[in-house]
């Protein structure tokens, strides 16, 4: 496969060195000016939706987008890849900002960033590749099942002053609340659905959620004027600066530095920095960096499969620790690579990470000059769009096929590995994918190594050997040649 090549390779800017190695001309600049530019607005209201479902305000999601979008590509291995926050995390930052706030999740971010460069430079990238397809199916249909139920109070507008840490008690208060729908806002995001799945038969290079959500905006906009009541960006959130002035929405300020530990907790009050909170915060940690390595090399694998050109794995995960680093220190949350906003940008011309830097521009610009407009976007369109974000994520299809034509072996492991995401978190379910993959990974290296005795055949063995002497034939991979030297000794001895 085309993207092998490079895999054990590990250079910072690994992919900007390579695009302008080949010759950058003008032309391509232009291009990627207008895929980053298109890419980039598409990135708005899915990063802002993306930070809310993770517990945070929406602005440091568009942070994220901004800090941790342009590092990585900078510096990353994969020339066509967008970066910036991504469902697949929102299962496990929710229930980090709910316990330790913005403050613990940026620490948590640093944390499994420092894991990312050490992974790179462990040359663990070749690693990820070997995890089981059940494995990952597990991982993204479970994330998928939490999301769309993270999800349904603002699809349906019913009004939660908290969300409960586990899936049966968040179940629980959603049904509990079930009679005060707001239908208004249910219409809303039924609005928002409709044009989501009605809008890919006009063959448009838009893509569907862009329209949905503008839409929706003005239609709320107008039932609020009218008596309704529909939460809103800015009803929902407000800010205040440093200066003291203060407003709805999101701040049009640009991400500005302030020490991660120096943020607020969960009750509001200050961050506490200590071994403690840190060996807390590690698990977590752990998590974040298997998921972000897992997603951006899946993300990768995928973009080289669509342009034929090659990315180097472990320069990748540099380029995701850097910004997983740097990014927390200006309020990003945890980033990396997202398969649709990357297809996104190839399919509008990208030809190097230049286009991904201008995507991070774009969002900055609009964080800039449309903040006052981003507090009109509405609660259930939002919660809407994310829905099938998580529908798109689960691949439903693939796990189906994988349920009704895989064998035994494959279904107990995507059955354990969902069910761990669902009814646990990504902590326990992520350790126990590892584990597994590493157990299936072993067994299919000892089905594929056989040990042949050919001491009596005189096509292998001409000469006559010593009595206590065996000619062994190894059939399968080579490293364990070691291994059945060093047993030889043991047996001689």
């Amino acid at each position: 496969m085309p993207h092998r090549a490079h895999l054990s390779s590990l250079q910072i800017a690994n992919a900007i060195r390579e695009s302008i190695s080949e010759g950058y001309t003008k032309a391509k600049l232009t291009k990627d000016i207008m895929a980053g530019c298109a890419v980039g607005i598409i990135a708005i209201p899915l990063a802002m939706a993306l930070a809310i479902a993770s517990g945070v305000a929406p602005q440091y999601g568009l942070y994220t987008a901004i800090i941790a979008g342009f590092l990585i590509a900078l510096s990353g291995g994969s020339r066509f890849s967008i970066s910036g926050p991504t469902a697949a995390f929102v299962v496990i930052l929710h229930p980090l900002a709910m316990e330790h706030g913005l403050g613990g999740l940026l620490i948590a971010s640093i944390m499994a960033g420092i894991l990312l460069i050490f992974m790179a430079y462990a040359r663990l990238g070749r690693f990820i590749e070997y995890i089981p397809h059940s494995v990952t199916l597990g991982f993204t249909g479970g994330i998928g099942i939490v999301i769309a139920i993270l999800q349904i109070p603002d699809f349906l507008g019913i009004a939660i002053s908290s969300i409960p840490e586990h899936v049966s008690e968040k179940v629980g208060v959603i049904i509990a609340n079930i009679g005060s729908t707001n239908a208004s806002a249910f219409s809303v995001a039924i609005f928002t659905l409709t044009v989501m799945l009605a809008w890919p038969r006009l063959k448009t290079p838009i893509p569907a959620h862009l329209p949905a959500v503008i839409l929706a905006s003005v239609v709320t906009f107008i039932l609020n004027q009218n008596g309704f009541d529909i939460a809103t960006i800015g009803s929902r959130f407000h800010y205040t600066l440093d200066n003291g002035s203060s407003g709805y929405g999101i701040p049009p300020v640009i991400p500005y530095f302030e020490w991660p530990w120096l943020r607020e907790t969960a009750n509001g009050e200050r961050f506490i920095l200590s071994w403690a909170t840190l060996a807390s915060l590690a698990p977590a940690a752990f998590a974040i960096a298997m998921l972000a390595a897992i997603e951006s090399l899946l993300c990768a694998v995928v973009l080289d499969g669509m342009s034929g050109k090659r990315h180097s794995a472990n320069s990748e995960l540099l380029g995701q620790g850097i910004g997983n680093i740097v990014a927390p220190f200006f309020g990003g949350i945890t980033a990396t690579a997202a398969i649709a906003r990357s297809a996104a940008s190839f399919k509008a011309g990208a030809q190097s990470p230049i286009a991904a830097m201008v995507h991070a521009c774009v969002v900055l610009i609009a964080v800039i000059a449309l903040a006052s407009l981003l507090k009109f976007l509405p609660m259930p369109a939002l919660a809407a769009m994310l829905m099938v974000v998580a529908w798109n994520m689960s691949e439903a299809h693939k796990s189906l096929h994988l349920i009704r034509t895989g064998p035994p072996r494959d279904i107990a492991v995507f059955i354990t590995c969902i069910s761990l995401t669902v009814w646990f978190d990504m902590v326990i379910a992520i350790t126990t994918g590892i584990l597994l993959s590493s157990i299936l990974f072993m067994q299919e290296i000892a089905r594929m190594t056989k040990l042949t005795d050919i001491t009596n055949n005189s096509k292998f063995v001409s000469k006559p050997i010593n009595k206590n002497w065996k000619v062994l034939r190894v059939n399968g991979p080579l490293f364990l040649l070691r291994r059945i030297v060093f047993l030889g000794r043991l047996m001689k001895s």
